[in-house]
């Protein structure tokens, strides 16, 4: 699938935000028992072709430059600009197909990683030259390994033909040494592969292969598999039943750091009747890690859920905090719920002219609210004019 998915849509009706889905967009379907969900996500599958020879030729960037030497400035030589779980601006075509995994997301301190289990194995030299940007002596190391069905190496193989890393971009050779590595047991292949199998432009579509792949992956402790398996499930069993079945997978997920599953996690919590005492607790929680990931959603529900004492107390300052934070990386919800807060002087002082520049901006975004336009129109023509300029003043920046 395509990362130009929304993400930000929530799974839940009854929940306050969007489907978290990283695929298509969503569409909500009404359940049999009230529950809205997304649609399943474009299920796109694959045939495995010839992989092809590894072109260490010209780069389709430049007229000079030769594969032999590792360009750090051409295009090729780098992952596509990726934020989140979108594309970033500049992304295009085969660029913007990165799957519907999950990437670290920018802008915020991330929660700490479980600790990482102590390694007593041999180093994999092709790995280590890959890591350091060694990318054709990765290419050395692997192929070797790669093509005497070597999983991990088949792997290392394909992403870097899938990136353009030090060689030419082989989209179809990259399709290959997935499907062979998915066929061994790994588990980031089984998860790439059947995103190959959902997409169907390097291999043939097919939905049930996706399917068992992907849940392969998420049973083999991948977390972005797991956070999709979850997404799959919730999707094919509309309502509670779907959301039971998905909730192992998003809990797996969250606890490896996927702020989308993080935020899916707290919203199950808070809307499913029958969680365990123990789980419920940590509600907040899980909401906050993914808040703390800059995932710009769980940033405005935190908000809410802090100014209105939903899953635990009120705190109107640390409400007002993540409802900045969201406004300020242009959630226009945020921007709104900001200037009921400094109207209302709810964790800081009242402050008109900042209220208005929140309506103003979230009011050109499309977001209508009479109350706040009676607000509006109360103010001065001076304090309008202010509230203007800072509204202009932040577009700009």
């Amino acid at each position: 699938m395509r990362q130009s998915f929304t993400s930000r849509s929530l799974i839940l009706a009854i929940l306050t935000g969007a489907c978290l889905a990283a695929g298509t967009p969503v569409m909500a379907q009404e359940s049999e028992d009230g529950v809205a969900i997304g649609n399943a996500p474009a299920i796109l599958p694959a045939n495995p072709s010839d992989a092809g020879d590894i072109d260490r030729g010209k780069r389709d960037d430049s007229a000079t430059g030769d594969a032999t030497t590792l360009d750090r400035a051409g295009k090729n030589a780098a992952p596509p600009p990726v934020k989140g779980g979108k594309v970033t601006a500049g992304a295009k075509g085969d660029d913007a197909l990165q799957g519907i995994n999950i990437y670290l997301r920018m802008g915020a301190p991330l929660p700490d990683l479980p600790p990482e289990k102590p390694f007593t194995g041999e180093a994999d030299e092709a790995y280590g030259a890959f890591q350091r940007g060694l990318f054709l002596t990765a290419v050395d190391k692997a192929l070797p390994r790669a093509q005497l069905g070597d999983p991990a190496a088949q792997t290392l193989l394909a992403e870097i033909m899938s990136r353009g890393l030090g060689v030419k971009r082989d989209p179809k050779g990259a399709a290959f040494w997935y499907a062979q590595a998915a066929q061994g047991g790994d588990t980031s292949a089984m998860f790439k592969y059947a995103l190959l199998l959902m997409e169907g432009r390097e291999v043939e579509r097919d939905k049930a292969k996706a399917d068992d792949y992907m849940k392969k992956a998420a049973d083999g402790g991948n977390g972005s598999a797991q956070f999709n398996w979850a997404q799959i499930l919730v999707s094919q069993n509309p309502g509670v039943r779907g959301l039971t079945l998905a909730m192992p997978y998003y809990e797996k997920a969250a606890e490896q750091g996927i702020a989308d599953a993080q935020y899916a996690l707290a919203q199950i919590y808070s809307v499913l009747k029958d969680v365990p005492p123990d789980k419920k607790k940590r509600t907040r929680e899980w909401m906050e890690r993914a808040a703390k990931a800059g995932f710009d959603t769980a940033q405005l529900d935190m908000g809410l859920w802090l100014v209105n004492g939903v899953n635990g107390p009120r705190d109107y300052e640390a409400g007002y905090r993540w409802l900045s934070i969201a406004a300020k990386r242009g959630n226009v919800v945020a921007q709104n719920r900001l200037a009921h807060v400094y109207i209302n002087a709810l964790g800081t002082p009242p402050n008109p002219v900042e209220a208005a520049k929140w309506y103003v901006l979230s009011r050109r975004a499309g977001l209508k609210d009479p109350t706040l336009e009676d607000f509006y129109l109360g103010l001065n023509e001076e304090q309008q004019k202010q509230a203007i300029d800072r509204a202009n003043r932040f577009r700009r920046s």
